[in-house]
């Protein structure tokens, strides 16, 4: 049987696959549609689980907000060729209406949902990577419900937030200008008190254990200088080397480095005054947490660098959540 163009672009419209694909399935199903179908869907699951251990870092991502809900929708592939397809955005853009119209709670409640012509959202995909010939996964999702939800999505569908505020009539512009400043800053919640206890803890470990060492590296360096020695000269073991090489220390200043480097931390990290260290280390907890939460940062549209809590506070704008997705290497 002939396939016609027309019959061509009637499948190719209900199915979003290539001209070639679409031609190549007609004609091994004669004409039938609903076979020619199965046969594209096929040759997606195909070769999504042929390309099933490809790395797929590549993708887009968009947002959308409306009448208090809005949610992220991203999808990744394997190149960024795929990535900037036209064809491809329209299929996220897709999922994105579909989720907005239908408010799923979590991701795999979005991939079961009615994509259209037979498919659920998770096959819509996976006919798509048939298409492509590249592995595809409906990767991310996230929502948020509020009586206010701004959406942002930044230049080249890397990168989109959701900004949620208390009223619904709060200004467009600061809930606008806090998306950004998500999108930019990438906080990891509003203020400390929202911070699971477990990061804090963990922060304040990494904090105590830098500071442990810096007091360690203060004591070497001391006892460098005390000995007459430029600590640049012998921060390690291939700098004394090097630099006795060059003449800058003697065979015998070398060893004296050496000796200090040996012996020097054992002592030092004996004799930590652990109330200091402790002092620093908060101090350092506290700076980790003023500079990854939203509220506390400095806010990137105000020229005064005024902090985002009190340009809310000016502008009587409350946020009570925010959600970040992104592609991008960070």
């Amino acid at each position: 049987m002939a396939v016609t163009l027309a019959d061509i672009k009637k499948l190719r419209d209900m199915t979003g696959a290539g001209m070639m694909d679409v031609k190549k399935a007609l004609e091994e199903a004669n004409g039938d549609f609903e076979v020619a179908k199965d046969l594209l869907r096929k040759r997606g699951q195909a070769i999504a689980a042929k390309r099933s251990d490809r790395e797929a870092s590549e993708g887009c991502v968009l947002a959308k907000a409306e009448n208090g809900f809005g949610c992220i929708v991203g999808v990744k592939c394997e190149t960024d060729f795929v990535a900037k397809n036209a064809d491809f955005v329209a299929m996220v853009k897709k999922i994105l209406d579909i989720a907005m119209a239908n408010k799923p709670q979590d991701l795999a409640a979005l991939k079961g949902l009615d994509a259209g012509n037979g498919l659920t959202v998770e096959a819509l995909v996976t006919e798509r990577s048939g298409v492509t010939g590249e592995k595809m996964e409906l990767s991310d999702y996230a929502f948020l419900a509020a009586a206010k939800v701004d959406a942002y999505n930044h230049l080249g569908n890397k990168l989109s937030s959701l900004v949620a505020a208390s009223a619904a009539d709060a200004d467009h512009d600061t809930v606008h200008g806090v998306n950004m400043q998500v999108a930019s800053m990438s906080p990891i919640a509003l203020d400390a008190d929202h911070v699971a206890q477990e990061v804090k803890d963990r922060e304040l470990s990494v904090a105590i254990d830098k500071t442990k060492q810096d007091e360690v590296n203060k004591a070497i360096e001391n006892a460098l200088r005390k000995a007459g020695l430029n600590p640049a000269h012998a921060d390690s073991d291939d700098h004394i080397e090097s630099n006795m090489a060059k003449g800058w220390l003697t065979a015998e200043q070398a060893q004296i480095a050496r000796d200090i480097r040996a012996n020097v931390p054992a002592e030092a990290e004996a004799n930590l005054n652990m109330k200091k260290i402790e002092m620093i280390a908060q101090g350092r907890l506290g700076k980790f947490l003023k500079e990854s939460t939203l509220l506390e940062q400095q806010y990137i549209l105000s020229e005064s660098k005024e902090l985002v809590k009190d340009v809310l506070k000016k502008m009587n704008v409350e946020i009570v959540d925010f959600k970040r997705i992104t592609l991008n290497q960070e």
